[in-house]
């Protein structure tokens, strides 16, 4: 019972007060990933490092000494962030038996904290995709393929049919970690956003995903895929507990010079009561085609909660999101390529048996090492850079994408304080069905409603709203100004109050949790 509801509130004060202990939960967190191994969510498990944690964190208790709201809370950390002593593969072939000699600045702030690192979690190779189905190590199932909502809905297949089929996916590429949040194995857990790569299976897997503002955290430590967009999400369960990671990981990083200078203050967010004056904009442009009705009518009912509620709702225009996935394509494989050249075969992961001359050696280990999405990129990449080419593409979407920009910019000089928009196009695809299209095809439909954010450098976030007709979560997405973190997680906390969003109901986890996590709220920390 002192587990069901918040970090903060809840689980903190039980593990002070000593009605558990981080050892206790540490265990139970292990026995949850061990009985939902089938959901394939982690790549590598790290219990013994996190029962030590856990041992570590329990002597602080006993001394009085916690080092705050985060000692002994179990989290995960997607695995494109480096772990010092854990294996990083990027789920990638090139970087399987890859052992950091450092933690990533945010890896290493969760461990200051007293957070203990259960284990990295499955993603789409080099996190390129958003599916997580084109990682080496297997595709990540969505939990909620699982439950009792989404079997209740479900239309029974034919004998014939292969049932292990019969799931649909996370989302990605953080697909690992927004699973391992669902699933109740761990209280919250790292993802990187480039595109909406932890918005994304936030919204499919029905929990809270965070991108902050570009440079408000360190993306030291984070493998990069395009250096200009990355940031490190936060996946949880509930607003208040993205906004006590946000205080544990932001601020200036020495050794990441895109972090911001000032020093970031934590704060606690309060409960609006009062949204009267509060201006919510909606963009047009984000009716965008294959938007499924269900989700534009729920996108609808949002913008009339909000107005029944004294907010101002008014409609906006972003003109050039429409060619911010185009832009996105130019830009993000000129950056791959660039990136993944420091993967030859010579200073670290994978190396070929070729002893030819170097030249074939460093083809013959991209050519094994890399997949085909992540070779197709660098070769788009190369292309867009070529001398020929830079002016043409690479410089003019450098153009576009400050258009892009400035379009949000506008909007927040209008009155508008929070764009309210649809996370994705529809709920979470059969896996079946999802793979029938190519990589490149799949990522710019999924990534055009959550794209533009990361091109503008703005946090945004995804916050469940419902089930859909097939009992499996939608999500709506929240935009903010710059640096604005805490106003737009307020107006996510309010709504979130509004909707109420489910549990998810998971026999696999029932039957093995005696009970420890079933509530009629998220299980969070905060």
């Amino acid at each position: 019972a002192a587990l069901k509801d918040g970090l903060r509130s809840q689980v903190s004060a039980a593990l002070k007060e000593g009605r558990v202990t981080p050892t206790e939960l540490c265990q139970r967190c292990l026995a949850l990933i061990r009985s939902t191994k089938f959901l394939n969510a982690y790549i590598t498990v790290a219990e013994e490092t996190a029962l030590k944690q856990a041992e570590e964190s329990e002597e602080r208790y006993k001394r009085g000494q916690p080092l705050g709201i985060l000692d002994g809370i179990p989290i995960a950390v997607k695995d494109n962030f480096n772990t010092a002593g854990i294996e990083t593969t990027c789920a990638s072939n090139m970087l399987k038996g890859y052992i950091s000699p450092y933690n990533a600045t945010v890896v290493q702030k969760l461990l200051d904290h007293g957070a203990v690192l259960l284990g990295k979690t499955n993603l789409d190779e080099f996190a390129m995709g958003s599916g997580s189905t084109d990682g080496v190590f297997g595709p990540v199932r969505n939990p909620w393929s699982y439950s009792k909502q989404y079997k209740e809905k479900s239309v029974p297949k034919p004998c014939s049919e292969d049932e292990e089929s019969d799931w649909v996916i996370t989302g990605g590429s953080s697909g690992g970690s927004a699973a391992a949040v669902s699933s109740f194995t761990c209280f919250a857990a790292l993802g990187s956003d480039t595109g909406g790569s932890t918005r994304n299976p936030a919204a499919h897997c029905g929990v809270v995903g965070l991108k902050p503002t570009y440079g408000l955290i360190s993306r030291h430590g984070l493998i990069p895929l395009v250096n200009s967009m990355d940031v490190p999400g936060i996946l949880t369960r509930c607003v208040d507990d993205a906004a006590v990671l946000l205080g544990s990981l932001a601020g200036h990083d020495p050794k990441d010079s895109t972090t911001i200078q000032d020093d970031f203050k934590p704060f606690e967010l309060p409960n609006l009561t009062d949204i009267s004056k509060l201006s919510i904009g909606i963009p047009k442009e984000y009716h965008a085609p294959g938007l499924s009705s269900e989700i534009l009518a729920l996108w609808s009912k949002a913008a009339d909660l909000f107005k029944m509620a004294g907010a101002k709702v008014v409609e906006v225009s972003l003109p050039h999101t429409r060619y911010s996935i185009v832009c996105y394509h130019v830009l993000c494989t000129a950056e791959v390529a660039s990136n993944m050249a420091r993967f030859d075969g010579l200073e670290y992961g994978h190396r070929s048996d070729m002893k030819d001359s170097t030249e074939s050696m460093y083809a013959a280990t991209r050519r094994e090492g890399f997949n085909d999405v992540v070779r197709g990129r660098i070769l788009s990449g190369n292309y867009f850079l070529l001398k020929q080419n830079y002016e043409k593409y690479f410089v003019k979407a450098q153009k576009v994408r400050r258009l892009i920009a400035n379009d949000f910019v506008k909007v927040f000089r209008s009155g508008v304080d929070i764009l309210l928009t649809p996370t994705t196009l529809s709920d979470a695809a059969p896996y079946t069905e999802f793979i029938q299209e190519d990589n490149r095809t799949r990522s710019a439909q999924d990534d055009i409603l959550t794209q533009a954010a990361n091109m503008a450098g703005l946090p945004a976030i995804n916050v469940p709203t419902a089930l859909s007709e097939r009992g499996l979560p939608v999500g709506l997405q929240f935009i903010g100004r710059s640096f604005q973190e805490k106003q737009l997680l307020t107006v996510a906390k309010w709504f979130e109050k509004q909707v109420q969003f489910p549990v998810i109901q998971l026999e696999e986890v029932k039957r093995h949790d005696n009970g420890v996590f079933q509530h009629q709220k998220s299980a969070s920390f905060s």
